[in-house]
């Protein structure tokens, strides 16, 4: 795999957060002018390219791919799509996740679920089901989730203390074997039942 795939495919799974120069050289081994050539060139291929509805957004050292300005409306119109209204078993688990472990971040929510989930999270935030709660003060400052006052309203809920109690099991949290989040979304499709979500998006 050529430097330029290594970085676009490290941006694609970083998802909302992005990641930093000294992460992308932790990754590929790579010298930082290689990657600030690589971004560059990443950048300018987004630009030029009227078939890619993606561009390269730089944030003091934190790059991210993002859909541009011109997507914009589609991107909406297909989060009010009724046909969307449902979610899927990963958006569930994520947001079960999110529920019961709140404030997490994206990378706690990846360790109990054993996969990765930055795309799901940036669905669900789309959604409005999720929200931005600050960042973790440790180095990376990565973001923390929330549920949002919407989600409140979509399940039915006034507080979250009205989530059925998690099953009686070990600390989900520890586990990091993808099983994790099944003991989450045990518990959260007691709600979902009362609420008459189905969760069948494809």
């Amino acid at each position: 795999m050529s430097p330029l795939a290594q970085i676009e495919s490290l941006l694609f799974v970083s998802g909302d957060e992005g990641i930093t120069v000294a992460d992308l050289a932790a990754a590929t081994g790579l010298l930082r002018p290689a990657i600030l050539a690589s971004l560059e060139r990443l950048a300018q291929k987004y630009a030029a390219d009227q078939d890619s509805a993606l561009e390269l957004m730089v944030n003091d050292t934190t790059y991210r791919l993002v859909t541009k300005e011109a997507a914009g409306d589609l991107i909406k119109r297909y989060f009010e799509n009724p046909l969307s209204t449902s979610l899927s078993p990963a958006s569930l688990e994520v947001l079960a996740i999110i529920a019961y472990r709140q404030p997490i971040t994206r990378i706690e929510v990846d360790e109990i679920r054993g996969v990765q989930s930055a795309s799901t999270v940036q669905k669900l935030v789309l959604r409005r089901l999720v929200e931005d709660a600050g960042r973790l003060d440790e180095p990376g400052r990565p973001k923390l989730y929330r549920t949002s006052a919407y989600f409140l309203d979509y399940f039915g809920l006034k507080q979250l203390t009205e989530l059925p109690p998690l099953p009686a099991a070990a600390n989900p949290s520890e586990q990091g074997d993808g099983d994790g989040g099944d003991l989450f979304l045990q518990a959260f499709n007691q709600q979902l039942n009362q609420s008459g979500e189905t969760g069948d998006e494809t």
